[in-house]
């Protein structure tokens, strides 16, 4: 990064100013002069103010040095007079007089003159160290321009690590199918480098899943460190109480509270933010998002706001993996109330007036968020212009656009368009409450004449507010329900189906990692087989060497000469071809006990002699073959495979 760090300059500053940023005595030779004129004057005026104060002490206790505008005085409490002759600079019913003593006014005029003389010393001392730094000072700017880079990543990285999240995938808005962190090969071609499947690239353009808004997620986070914090702090009180044999009877009591504090941590261990979904696919730009007040719609809007923003400031985002984010050339958003009585703007003036800007300068490439879109008018006109200016922002408008309404004719939109998609924020009719939970595919529908005959509103009222709304509107909540409820039982099979999934991934690497131990324990028994083949030859090479040895030692010491006869080679040739045989005998015997051991009947097979054109199964082979000749000497045959002659081992052949 080329840093410098001015290791002259560095020695000049050290030389001049101390750790805590002030300048030194030593640098200058006035500073000091004027600086220990300073404490001087200061220990005059103390030991001036000291024997004022004790001569009035018979009189009254209620006097004190104190400084004003850095000149020392004396304060009375009382309204009771001194001795001490003096300027009376303040006074009042209650809050005392201050009184600058006439024999501290010299010495106070000349420590204003001292200090006045030091504050000058030390100008001039900052003015060459000044005029040194000028020289670097464009170095210096880029030094600490770097060094607030590096502060800023430092931030970024503590943050994403104290509050956990997923790296992003950045999806480059102009290509779709590009994302930030791509490799390219030579010959131009986009290499994929990221973790997603497949399926997600595809059919994703935001891929959000149970994502958090910051700050409700650190204020859980505060608030559960300091009750584990009080907890922590209680059982080390209790523990040190226990020490003193004083504080015994109040151990009952602090069993309570630390029972109390215990219940207190569990319930935010377990009172965590709900977190919100966001799948938003490829082919979808305007989302529409219904629900009852206080469901979670604005909440919603501004988690994947910030979300957006914190993926392109480089930090992680508070969310599951994987997390797959556009890369937004801007985010506009329309949220709140805009009434301005300075600017005559009502609510619905302040939300055209912005919303007007929006569209004036997005692009192809921005995320567009609007909250209550048609609110603060007429409702019918309200509607009409909210569906308006969606279908705006779908055809020419920003790449994607989420809108939140009240309004129940902007639900039909999605059947007109393939771009606009639905989704509603969850109730729990049960307990008359939020579940802040986003269902996808559904419009929301109304819970108003429910809830308020849960409530308990008078059956005549809710039946006629049942009736003014209309049968139609009832048909299609019921429909609506119907949605739901298809949509819930989908959901769960969706999540019985990943539990599934990833239950048989987890047998396959299981099995895979069986058929390997399989392997291995196969090519070590085959080792260990040849292995001892291998000892038993070499035992029976020397058993057969020593033999001869014998043989040929005897013969040569016999009394008959030392010529062989004939007779006596045959008697050789004989019993070292004895010796051989019963080594090959050896060998076949460790040959058929290692066959006899990987036998399933501990028996090694036998198999017939077949005849010529008898037809015989070879295992290695996987078929039927015709005999054509038969060695049994050497216990091989001559078999027909289709256009080949192939010489076989008895052994290989099924019984």
């Amino acid at each position: 990064m080329e840093l410098v760090t001015y290791q002259p300059l560095v020695k000049s500053i050290r030389q001049v100013i101390d750790d805590d940023g002030s300048v030194k005595d030593s640098a200058s030779s006035k500073l000091k002069q004027f600086r220990d004129q300073v404490r001087t004057l200061e220990g005059k005026l103390f030991q001036l103010m000291d024997s004022l104060v004790r001569k009035e002490s018979d009189k009254t206790s209620s006097l004190e040095v104190s400084t004003i505008d850095g000149r020392w005085c004396i304060k009375s409490w009382s309204d009771q007079l001194t001795t001490v002759s003096g300027l009376l600079l303040s006074s009042g019913s209650g809050v005392g007089c201050l009184m600058e003593p006439l024999s501290a006014v010299p010495l106070n005029d000349e420590l204003q003159q001292a200090r006045a003389s030091v504050a000058m010393a030390e100008k001039d001392v900052l003015l060459r160290l000044t005029e040194k730094m000028r020289a670097d000072l464009d170095g210096i700017h880029d030094l600490l321009d770097t060094i607030i880079q590096l502060d800023v990543i430092t931030a970024r990285a503590k943050y994403s690590l104290s509050f956990g999240g997923s790296f992003p995938d950045l999806l480059l808005t102009e290509d779709k199918d590009a994302h930030i962190g791509d490799e390219y090969d030579a010959s131009g071609k986009r290499t994929l480098n990221d973790d997603l499947s497949t399926f997600n690239k595809r059919k994703w353009i935001l891929y959000l899943p149970k994502a958090y808004h910051p700050i409700l997620l650190q204020q859980h986070q505060q608030n559960l460190e300091k009750a584990r914090e009080n907890l922590k702090k209680a059982i080390a009180d209790i523990q040190r109480r226990k020490l003193q044999p004083e504080n015994v009877m109040l151990e009952g009591k602090a069993g309570v509270n630390i029972e109390s504090l215990e219940m207190e941590v569990t319930k935010l261990e377990q009172a965590r933010p709900v977190p919100v979904d966001f799948f938003i696919g490829t082919k979808t730009k305007v989302l529409i998002i219904t629900g009852p007040n206080t469901g979670g719609k604005t909440i919603s809007l501004k988690t994947l706001g910030l979300a957006a923003m914190m993926a392109k400031s480089g930090l992680y985002v508070l969310s599951s993996e994987p997390v797959r984010i556009p890369w937004f050339d801007s985010i506009f958003t329309d949220i709140g109330d805009e009434q301005s009585l300075s600017q005559s703007l009502s609510t619905f003036s302040g939300h055209l007036r912005r919303i007007s800007a929006i569209r004036a300068h997005s692009t192809s490439q921005s995320l567009v968020l609007l909250d209550e879109v048609g609110a603060g008018t007429n409702p019918l006109e309200g509607a009409a212009l909210g569906m308006s200016l969606l279908e705006s922002f779908s055809d020419a408008g920003a790449l994607l656009t989420i809108a939140t309404t009240h309004h129940g004719e902007l639900k039909t939109l999605k059947y007109s368009n393939d771009t606009i998609e639905n989704a509603c924020m969850e109730f729990d009719e049960v307990n008359l409450r939020p579940t802040y939970k986003i269902l996808w595919g559904i419009p929301g529908r109304s819970n108003a004449i429910n809830i308020s005959e849960r409530l308990g509103l008078p059956d005549i009222v809710v039946n006629n507010a049942r009736e003014l709304y209309g049968t139609a509107s009832a048909e299609i909540n019921e429909v609506i329900m119907e949605m739901e409820r298809c949509k819930q039982e989908y959901q769960e099979h969706v999540h019985e189906a990943h539990h599934y999934l990833a239950h048989s991934r987890e047998l396959h690497e299981k099995l895979l990692a069986a058929k390997e131990k399989i392997i291995e324990h196969r090519f070590s028994l085959k080792y260990r087989m040849m292995k001892e083949i291998s000892e038993v030859s070499t035992i029976a090479r020397s058993t057969l060497h020593k033999r001869l040895q014998q043989l040929r030692a005897s013969i040569s010491h016999s009394p008959q000469g030392t010529q062989m006869t004939n007779s006596q080679k045959n008697i050789i040739d004989n019993k070292q071809h004895n010796i051989a045989e019963e080594v090959s005998h050896t060998n076949d015997l460790s040959v058929e006990k290692e066959q006899q051991k990987k036998s399933p009947s501990g028996m090694l097979r036998k198999v017939p002699i077949p005849n010529i054109g008898d037809m015989v199964y070879v295992a290695s082979l996987g078929k039927k073959v015709t005999v054509l000749k038969v060695e049994a000497s050497q216990e091989e045959i001559v078999v027909q495979a289709s256009n080949m002659k192939l010489r076989l081992k008895l052994r290989e052949l099924e019984t």
